[in-house]
């Protein structure tokens, strides 16, 4: 049985999946979703929130480029907190508590309703290839699907083994089973690396045993924010989350529960997320400390569910319950469902272009867990860049990569590409060396533009960045053309004490004082206020959040600025896509192995593989150099 010829199949419902069909549907590519079960589409499997530390700028980075995460996150918030807000605005955060039935019933929606796109529920088991580049999929039911390109985001589920204690069994998630034959397929047939990664999950909790006035509350933000920079409706009530703790006596239980679990008995061979470890790989890692602190999360607004964040766990179930009884808070605690851990398949990201195309088989993308990495905000990024480049392949228009002074996730793709995986890869604020340039505040007006370029940023969201930018320029010129006196500034200065004016000075001054902020100020100038409020509301809080980050951090943005142009000009300096690396025996050895496997574009992309030094580096550009100058020449010569 064979069905109509679709442009684009994308392999698997979970977020990268769904931002990837999303973005190839919206580009005008007839696009089919297949899935294991509709009703699992973006189920958020692990912990109910999105966003956090760098994954936050993520989820707004997805936004500006017009894919749906921060429209979903914020149909479905229950809780928003701005994080790291005592640190400097590279760091600051954006994170979510999420209702999670409500998040996967909203992406259902969003998918449901969007033209050229196809949802089917079944299981892909083999991809075809002639001449080199994939053809069509076979499914689980027999069907036979021809496609011009297909994206593969198939989370956890390739060879999916779940584990609890001494049992365990084959599934993608628990109560789901895995897909089995697409990775052994792929391996043997198309000669795909392939390898092993673990992650896991903690118990979940019904909230009626817990005792709540035994723990700390964790409120939300005063006035919280939202993701998207549409016009979602921002939160008017929030849910609160709490604090708990385990205990020596916690401690003293879990390790009882050792000489069962998989981690220690070897059964779980793939590496688990140093950043993310499980409750007994914390304790042993970390044998001097007393207590470790645990995140109470509910998983929705009308549901008595809560995630014991921090408490991941695969050992056996009765120890994994006499430790949670030892916690204060949770003595008489019940659960609905047990903590477990889940090793799977993943192909080492080093087999990718910078398009998240496969170097093997032309038109095949892989995005997600399936490149190794952790998180849904990490996993959607990747759908969305597979989904824009898979149309623009298809349709002979250059490809969509980002560099890492542009975004946060081309920071990503490009440590995936260029260093690969040897555990699940997590995005941290650190990965980036520009941060202070990649804010959570300016993602759109970075990215919205490139987007729209390519047709999948509408004019809608286009507009409204022409209107920031605008009133931000407004407002910014305002603060260095206004000035105010000592009569007019001293009573809000004493009242912050701050040191009082002597003479009129400009309002910038006044915004550089680290304890003056741009809402202390309308006290101090009225005309302050009235060019503030004759921002339109829809852009308002976010211009004056720019205007007063851009401006007191104006000479470090600046600098990094300089630093990133001056890195620029090798980042982009081009490398032959054939060129012979063996031929320069000047390279170490394993920089040539290294390069020939792994075909960098640029001289910045050589520059991060693993085993590239920086006297490889200068070899390349002196060889560039001489190629230049005898092409010149020998041009001179005709």
């Amino acid at each position: 049985m064979t069905w109509d010829f679709f442009d684009v199949i994308v392999v698997g419902g979970g977020h990268a999946g769904a931002e990837a069909s999303a973005a190839a549907a919206r580009l005008g590519a007839k696009t089919l979703l297949i899935t294991q079960s509709i009703e699992a589409i973006c189920q958020m499997s692990c912990n109910p929130a999105m966003g956090g530390v760098a994954k936050g700028q993520i989820v707004r980075e997805i936004d500006a480029l017009g894919g749906f995460s921060g429209i979903v996150s914020d149909r479905s918030m229950i809780q928003f907190r701005m994080l790291n807000l005592s640190k400097g605005p590279a760091m600051w955060s954006p994170r979510a508590q999420c209702d999670k039935m409500q998040f996967s019933l909203h992406w259902r929606q969003v998918l449901e309703n969007t033209p050229n796109l196809s949802i089917w529920q079944d299981e892909v088991v083999s991809v075809h290839v002639s001449g080199g580049t994939v053809s069509r999929v076979g499914t689980r039911l027999g069907l036979d699907i021809p496609a011009k390109a297909v994206i593969l985001t198939s989370g956890t589920f390739l060879n999916g083994t779940i584990f609890i204690g001494d049992k365990s069994w084959s599934g993608g998630r628990i109560g789901e089973k895995a897909a089995i034959g697409l990775s052994n397929q792929l391996c043997d047939d198309l000669g795909f690396e392939v390898a092993r990664l673990k992650t896991g999950t903690p118990v979940r909790i019904d909230g009626r045993s817990i005792d709540f006035s035994r723990l700390d509350v964790q409120a939300g933000d005063e006035h919280p924010q939202k993701f998207s920079f549409t016009d979602t409706a921002p939160l008017h009530y929030q849910r609160p989350c709490f604090l708990a703790y385990t205990n020596e006596q916690t401690h003293d239980i879990l390790r009882t529960g050792f000489d069962r679990s998989p981690l220690y008995t070897g059964r779980i061979q793939g590496h688990g997320p140093r950043y993310c470890p499980s409750i007994e790989d914390k304790i042993v890692r970390f044998a001097g400390k007393d207590r470790h602190q645990l995140f109470v999360e509910p998983e929705g607004w009308n549901t008595a569910s809560y995630y014991l964040n921090g408490f991941s766990s695969s050992l056996p179930l009765e120890v994994q319950l006499d430790a949670l009884h030892s916690i204060s808070g949770f003595e008489q605690a019940q659960i609905f469902k047990p903590g477990y851990a889940i090793e799977y398949d993943y192909f080492p990201p080093t087999q990718l272009n910078y398009t998240l195309e496969t170097k093997r088989v032309e038109n095949l993308y892989f995005a997600g867990q399936i490149n190794g990495t952790t998180g849904y905000e990490e996993a959607a990024c990747q759908g969305l860049m597979a989904g824009i480049n898979a149309v623009l392949k298809i349709k002979g228009m250059p490809s969509f990569v980002l560099n890492r002074t542009q975004a946060y996730i081309g920071v990503l793709i490009d440590d995936l590409v260029t260093k690969g995986v040897d555990e699940p890869y997590r995005m941290f604020t650190s990965r980036a060396e520009y941060r202070l340039l990649l804010r959570q505040d300016n993602a759109d007006v970075r990215l919205t533009p490139l987007s729209h370029a390519i047709g999948l940023a509408d004019d809608g969201r286009m507009k409204r960045v022409g209107e920031k930018v605008h009133y931000t320029s407004q407002l910014s010129s305002f603060f260095q053309e206004s000035s105010v006196s000592p009569a007019q500034a001293n009573p809000v200065l004493q009242l912050l004490q701050s040191p009082p004016l002597q003479q009129r000075v400009k309002l910038l001054n006044l915004l550089l004082r680290p304890e003056i902020a741009i809402s202390t100020l309308y006290d101090v100038s009225e005309e302050l206020s009235e060019a503030v409020n004759a921002i339109p509301a829809q852009v308002r809080s976010e211009v004056v959040n720019s205007v007063e980050v851009a401006l007191k951090y104006q000479r470090y943005i600046e600098k990094e600025q300089e630093v990133a142009n001056r890195i620029l000009k090798f980042e982009t300096v081009p490398l032959p896509d054939d060129f012979d690396y063996y031929s320069l025996q000047s390279l170490s050895y394993e920089s040539r192995e290294k390069l020939t496997k792994m075909r960098p574009r640029t001289i910045g992309q050589a520059s991060r593989i693993s085993g590239v030094s920086p006297a490889d580096i200068s070899v390349l550009l002196v060889f560039l150099q001489q190629m230049k100058n005898a092409s010149f020449h020998e041009e001179r010569s005709i």
